[in-house]
């Protein structure tokens, strides 16, 4: 049987995690493939690109659906489960699972239409059929990159809090701050002072520092944190911060940080997954595409 594609996959994925086990998306791959009699000749086939196996690829852009959709939950780095929104819609027994069940979720419509960063435009869902190559290939790379940060912002979550300590301190350092590796090591996660999770220079001189503070959390982040981190820079006479969180800033929490004296920069969970696939932290290249276009210069006549 030829490899199907991926919202094909979707409901046999599911299905196979129904047991309510955690599974190796590595093992999955091959169970999928049992599951459709995929031949072992194809198992090996590669995407145009020549980067990534095929049945590979499409397991794992059913399994970002599904997850998207809160019918899967990431548990650690390459493993996931089923979740019991997931369970629920296996015990009504479903013909197929598609992109356009998966419409029904408010999660997956978020997911579909978000921002990555806040200024970038929203993605329509489908490229309009006038749309020129270029910027048909363009809707394709910004459809990537989102699911991507979704992606990694889900495995930031699933790791342990001394991750995400050594996440910022890499972010950072990526960014340019930070000086040495060393002094931001001492710095970020240590102090735990008052409302100060970590300082660290702000360029390789040491001119100036900033204060840090850092929370790996699910729910929203209020404006009593904010007020609490201003009040920790005014004691340590600070004049620049950064708040990191994996979640999302209230409005409220908003607003406060444009109002005061304090310079404090907020980072939320997007504003995090996005500043990480800029500065290539947790991520790799799988590929690059040139665009070319015919040298008019070298057939011109000199």
């Amino acid at each position: 049987m030829a490899i199907p594609d991926y919202q094909t996959i979707m409901l046999p994925l599911l299905r196979l995690a129904g047991d309510g086990a955690e599974h190796r998306f590595r093992e999955v791959v091959t169970q999928i493939a049992d599951q459709f009699s995929v031949p072992e000749a194809e198992r090996e086939e590669l995407l145009p690109s020549g980067r990534g196996i095929v049945i590979r690829n499409r397991v794992g852009w059913a399994r970002t659906y599904l997850l998207h959709s809160g019918l899967l939950e990431a548990t650690r780095r390459g493993y996931f489960q089923i979740t019991d929104r997931g369970k629920e819609i296996l015990a009504g027994n479903p013909e197929r699972i598609d992109i356009r069940f998966l419409e029904r979720f408010p999660e997956f419509q978020q997911f579909r239409s978000r921002r990555g960063t806040r200024d970038r435009k929203p993605r329509p869902a489908k490229p309009p059929l006038d749309d020129t190559p270029e910027e048909t290939l363009d809707a394709a790379y910004q459809q990537l990159r989102e699911e991507l940060e979704t992606d990694l912002l889900a495995q930031v979550k699933a790791a342990p809090p001394e991750f995400f300590e050594r996440l910022v301190v890499t972010l950072l350092l990526k960014m340019g701050y930070g000086g040495s590796r060393e002094d931001a090591g001492k710095s970020v996660g240590r102090s735990g002072d008052g409302g100060i999770d970590g300082i660290i220079k702000e360029d390789r001189l040491g001119l100036d520092a900033i204060y840090i503070q850092a929370k790996r959390w699910d729910s929203n982040v209020g404006r009593p944190e904010i007020q609490k981190f201003a009040g920790a820079l005014q004691g340590h006479r600070a004049r620049k911060g950064v708040f990191l969180t994996t979640a999302s800033f209230s409005r409220e929490a908003e607003q406060f940080a444009e109002m005061i004296d304090s310079n404090i920069v907020l980072i939320d969970g997007e504003g995090l997954a996005a500043l990480m696939v800029d500065h290539n932290v947790g991520v790799s290249t799988v590929d690059t595409y040139e665009i070319k276009k015919v040298d008019t210069d070298f057939f011109s006549e000199e």
